[in-house]
């Protein structure tokens, strides 16, 4: 058994006003060399929504549910949220951690991968963190990735029968599955071994397919960013829906695996951009959920947690050897070697 004195929720951040958009962007691309009109052009995304970012309010409402599962089973296990491009800055919890007098605590990260962006940049953050606290700031113990977590399988298994309902019925049994995750540029694949990243993308999509019953479908990429010389991860999942189209695919169920809550990559790219895009094909489009704040999500968290406190075994679907990747990690020390911080 491993004393934990905390859990630290650890996530990207985002605007709660219309004057907060702009430098939460500057924050996340600080020293990218993004074009100001390219920053003003994703603003517009923030302000649709009264520049408000679902993600913190999500973050909050999975801390209560993850309170709530702790009184269930009669544990109290303090709670702390950090965040890396905006407020609450984990720099800023992590010293208010130590000044509470947490020794050694736990870190959940809104992100199920390894690879650079949903693993060592949290490491980094974690490191940070322990930077601004000084020589008394607690150990901090990154959970595993959780891209093969039995929860998160049946989450997205059920997200997509649900989307399925929802589609006209004479269109559902033929309706094309599509998965997609956030692109990243493809110098940047690698970084932390082998097309990692992309392996327990694509590993994920074959578990939560076959837990919906889907024998076949396509996985494909969005969001991409930067300068468009840059070459990222393809297709992109506009340029496919339009090979769909122009194959006669008449309804899609859209399964953003890639992201664990409905944030703005999912509520405007998918929900607006592509959702336009599809009824201008007259192609009927229903989006699948992501876990957000669900009990189970809370319930996956804490299982992460008891594989370190009580050395319990990892909870995971195996179904290839060996699987992608996974580990943990400590104040921000890399995993395994082959990870580059």
């Amino acid at each position: 058994m491993t004393r934990i004195d905390a859990l630290l929720l650890l996530s990207f951040g985002g605007p709660e006003g219309p004057e907060q958009v702009m430098p939460f962007l500057q924050n996340v691309t600080r020293g990218r060399g993004i074009p100001a009109e390219r920053l003003a052009s994703v603003a517009e995304h923030y302000l649709h929504f009264g520049g408000v970012s679902p993600i913190n309010g999500i973050n909050r409402d999975l801390i209560i549910e993850i309170e709530a599962e702790l009184a269930r089973r009669g544990q109290a296990v303090p709670i702390y949220f950090g965040n890396r491009n905006w407020e609450p800055y984990v720099e800023e919890t992590v010293v208010h951690m130590r000044d509470n007098g947490i020794r050694r605590a736990a870190v959940f990260t809104t992100s199920a991968w390894g690879g650079y962006s949903g693993c060592a940049q949290y490491q980094e953050d974690i490191a940070r963190g322990r930077a601004a606290a000084g020589p008394e700031a607690p150990e901090l113990i990154k959970l595993r990735q959780y891209f093969d977590h039995p929860l998160l399988i049946a989450m997205f298994a059920e997200a997509i029968g649900d989307a399925a309902a929802t589609l006209p019925e004479h269109l559902r049994e033929r309706a094309r599955l599509v998965f997609t995750a956030h692109s990243i540029p493809l110098r940047a694949a690698s970084r932390c071994g082998p097309d990692l990243y992309q392996r327990q993308v694509g590993y994920t999509c074959r578990l939560v397919a076959a837990a919906a019953g889907y024998a076949d479908y396509d996985q494909v990429w969005q969001s991409r960013s930067g300068p468009p010389q840059v070459p990222w991860l393809e297709p992109d999942i506009g340029d496919h829906l339009d090979a769909l189209a122009q194959g006669g695919t008449e309804a899609v169920i859209v399964c953003p695996v890639g992201f664990v809550a409905d944030h703005i990559e999912v509520v405007w790219d998918l929900d607006n951009e592509l959702a336009a895009q599809a009824a201008g094909y007259g192609i009927a489009m229903a989006r699948a959920s992501t876990p957000n704040a669900q009990p189970r999500f809370a319930r996956l968290v804490l299982d992460l947690l008891d594989e370190v406190r009580l050395g319990r075994p990892a909870a995971r679907i195996v179904a290839q050897d060996p699987v992608p990747g996974f580990g943990s990690s400590i104040n921000g020390t890399p995993c395994t070697p082959a990870c580059s911080v």
